[in-house]
């Protein structure tokens, strides 16, 4: 009877230990015996199983050595994409590490990202072992415990799958708690250094910090103002407005701080005005060449009033500083970090992005009108709104709107909190779309606001805009050899399910060979919106590119790949609307593989090494970090896949780069380029495709694919250098391992009180 339960019993207790080889594949060098010296920001290994797949199911991964940093973050390939895993750290000791991941069954590529500055690292083993579920549940015995009483009383498999969910979403909060202990507590010795900036700083500036006051909880309005109190920079002064509070013990705690500390001023409005009007009655007790916002019981950390007064010394023009934030709950443990982009116009239209801490020049401040009542909820988005018009007036909004990339302010949630705008969200909401469309009335755009995306509870909302009357010629180019099916179903979708119909489809065939390609080729002879331009030669996408713009008769031309798919009739005018900008240089769309998991949602330069996108896998309908998912904004670098832009500006920039950047990134160096240029690069979900990825492609592991694509990572690094790992729309607390902003360990961003070149 053992054999026929052998199969059975193996499955149970497998544990198959493999001992994969380390391949450097990306900012490393290989120095032998499993030792490499890191080259760049993003190190990363593929492990190779000796020609064979890797094991499937639930593993074990240790990892022993030096200088690795801890536990690396898990990849699998998934089309041109390294997406991590999530994974249960278990069984570290001093110099090595152990995690459990739950592989997929079908072999795939896999990778380590280490998150290591170390100049030097040795591996001494590395093992990946299959675990059956008695070797999975010895393991959780051991390591474990409490996790496995959870999934043993979940009652089904499917029930324990949800809680292994759950128990992995915690451990991502646990996470940035991780963060927190490592990168966002100040020592003696920071706070030493931090005090000597201040004292050598010629002229520290008066921070007016204004706090308009309504019956708040006498803990959480002492908090708030002891908050203020324990700041390490001494230059402030606390502007409080107490908006007639009917409860006694308000102005009894304002009358006690008040005496304590003269920095601390208090006004006692007569009569209810709401917000806006105790925020101005705030700003009128203001003396500080700036103004700082505070809610009255929210918390500021220790150091943000210094951050703020480095960064003014660095830049002394700024009109507008703002800052990263997170959330604090009723049991004052902080969570849901919001690490910002810096200034970006086009997201500020669909989000308050600045919000927290958000500090203005007060002559500004003043010059606007300060806050417009019946705008209660959103008062400080249209305050915003207005100060960024007039600061734009006379400059570049850029060279005056500062992002701090410090978490500054905790701003406290949850059910009994004061604030207007999580007590009445959807009066708050209205008051933002009427904020929008009058700052837009006022800029002369033509567009109109809508409610934000469907199923988020979140203060989003979306901007519409709209196409030139008459809407201007544009040349679609769609690459091509053979693989007709893809070809049909792209171009079956350009002209006749889009909306738009001042359009030309340019072929640009690259040398089809199979019989039924051809006669398609020659069946479109007959559409008189289609040209087929022959461009035979070795694949080089930029060159075909290229030569397909010269032949191009539109204004706009698009670059849509022949594996893209048409999903709404109205994405050509969406993005239209953008490209036709005189600042935008390029726009691109929300691209989704087949299953609807998004392939594409906007780049990020310095992910993965060069570039990477951002939001891989994730579901159609998510919003993503922060909305970000679902808002258009202005990013780095968008794909070539479906790409928009003026023709007359992609010959003026040099097009694609066809000597050096034949296949990959040269939809990246085209983006930069332009921004160097100073234009802006546009992502927007509303132009929402299919992108059915490698599917006309050959094997990525194709070793001549792979020396290619070192080369062409090789051309950018060199070309672009430390521009890839400091992408203003990607925050330096967010990690380079993946597009998922994750928080980095250790994060990139600078602390001006440990390093004076670092400062501003």
């Amino acid at each position: 009877m053992l054999p026929r339960w052998r199969p059975a019993l193996d499955g149970l207790l497998r544990y198959r230990r493999h001992r994969p080889t380390l391949r450097a594949e990306q900012d490393l060098r290989s120095l032998g015996d499993n030792r490499f010296e890191r080259t760049g920001p993003a190190p990363r290994l593929c492990l190779d199983f000796g020609g064979g797949p890797a094991p499937g199911g639930w593993c074990l991964l240790r990892l022993r050595g030096d200088g690795h940093g801890g536990m690396p973050t898990l990849l699998l390939r998934h089309g041109a994409d390294w997406v991590p895993l999530e994974t249960i750290r278990t069984g570290d000791d001093a110099d090595g590490t152990a995690m459990l991941a739950r592989l997929p069954d079908q072999p795939v590529p896999l990778a380590l990202h280490l998150h290591t500055e170390a100049a030097h690292i040795t591996v001494r083993s590395l093992t990946l072992a299959a675990l059956g579920p008695l070797a999975l549940a010895a393991h959780l015995i051991r390591h474990e415990p409490a996790l496995l009483r959870r999934l043993l009383a979940a009652g089904s498999p499917a029930r324990a799958r949800l809680r292994l969910a759950d128990h992995l979403a915690r451990r991502r909060d646990a996470g940035y708690a991780r963060w927190i202990d490592l990168h966002d507590r100040r020592g003696p010795a920071d706070i030493a250094a931090i005090r000597t900036h201040i004292a050598r700083m010629r002229e520290p500036p008066l921070i007016s910090i204004l706090m308009p006051v309504y019956e708040t909880a006498a803990e959480h309005l002492r908090a708030a103002i002891d908050s203020v109190l324990g700041q390490i920079y001494p230059h402030w002064e606390l502007c409080i407005a107490d908006d007639a509070s009917p409860s006694p013990h308000v102005g009894a705690i304002l009358t006690d701080y008040a005496r304590k500390d003269p920095r601390i001023r208090v006004t006692r409005r007569r009569e209810n005005g709401h917000i806006a009007r105790a925020s101005n009655t705030a700003l009128e007790m203001a003396h500080g060449p700036f103004v700082a916002l505070m809610d009255h019981d929210d918390l500021l950390s220790d150091h943000a009033l210094y951050l703020v007064a480095a960064t003014l010394e660095a830049h002394p023009d700024t009109d507008l500083l703002y800052s990263d934030e997170d959330k604090v709950d009723a049991a004052g443990v902080r969570h849901d970090p919001h690490f910002k982009s810096d200034w970006n116009p086009e997201l500020f239209l669909h989000q308050n992005m600045v919000s927290h801490l958000g500090v203005y020049r007060t002559a500004l401040a003043r010059r606007i009108g300060g806050f417009r009542p019946g705008y209660e909820g959103s008062q400080d988005y249209d305050f915003t709104l207005r100060a960024v018009e007039a600061t734009a007036a006379e400059a570049k909004a850029a060279e005056r709107i500062r992002h701090i990339p410090h978490i500054l302010y905790h701003w406290r949630v949850f059910a009994d909190s004061g604030s207007f705008s999580t007590r009445a969200l959807d009066r708050a909401m209205d008051a933002a779309r009427r904020a929008v469309g009058d700052h837009l009335a006022r800029a002369g755009t033509p567009a109109t606001v809508e409610a934000g995306p469907a199923g988020s509870a979140a203060p989003y909302h979306r901007v519409r805009r709209l196409c030139p009357d008459p809407l201007p010629p544009v040349s679609l180019i769609v690459p091509t050899r053979d693989r007709v099916d893809l070809l049909r179903t792209c171009l079956g979708g350009l002209l006749e399910r889009t909306d738009y119909p001042a359009l030309e489809v340019i072929v640009a065939d690259n040398g089809s060979r199979e019989r039924e390609t051809l006669a398609y080729l020659h069946s479109l002879r007959q559409e008189p919106r289609v040209r087929v331009l022959p461009l035979p030669g070795p694949f080089n996408f930029s060159a075909i590119n290229n030569a397909a713009v010269a032949a191009a008769h539109g204004p706009l031309v698009g670059f849509i790949n022949n594996d893209v798919e048409v999903i709404h009739a109205d994405w050509l005018r969406v993005l239209v609307a953008q490209a036709c900008r005189p600042e935008v240089g390029a726009v691109g769309a929300k691209l989704l593989y087949g299953n609807g998991l998004v392939q594409h949602g906007g780049i990020a330069t310095g992910v993965q090494g060069v570039a990477g996108h951002l939001h891989p896998l994730a579901g159609r309908n998510e919003t993503g970090y922060f909305g970000r998912l679902a808002l258009a904004q202005n990013l780095s670098a968008v794909t070539a896949a479906c790409l928009l832009m003026r023709r007359a500006l992609f010959l003026e920039r040099g097009g694609f780069d066809a000597d050096h950047l034949a296949v990959a990134f040269n939809d990246v160096d085209l983006c930069l380029r332009l921004r160097q240029a100073g234009y802006q690069v546009i992502w927007t979900p509303q132009a929402e495709l299919y992108h059915h990825e490698s599917l006309s492609r050959g094997s990525d592991l194709d070793p001549a694919r792979i020396e290619r694509f070192r080369r062409e990572i090789a051309v950018m690094q060199q070309r672009w250098g430390p521009v890839l790992t400091r992408d203003p729309y990607y925050n330096p607390n967010l990690s380079l391992a993946s597009g998922r902003f994750a928080p980095a360990f250790p994060p990139r961003a600078p602390k001006p009180w440990l390093d004076p070149a670092q400062r501003g």
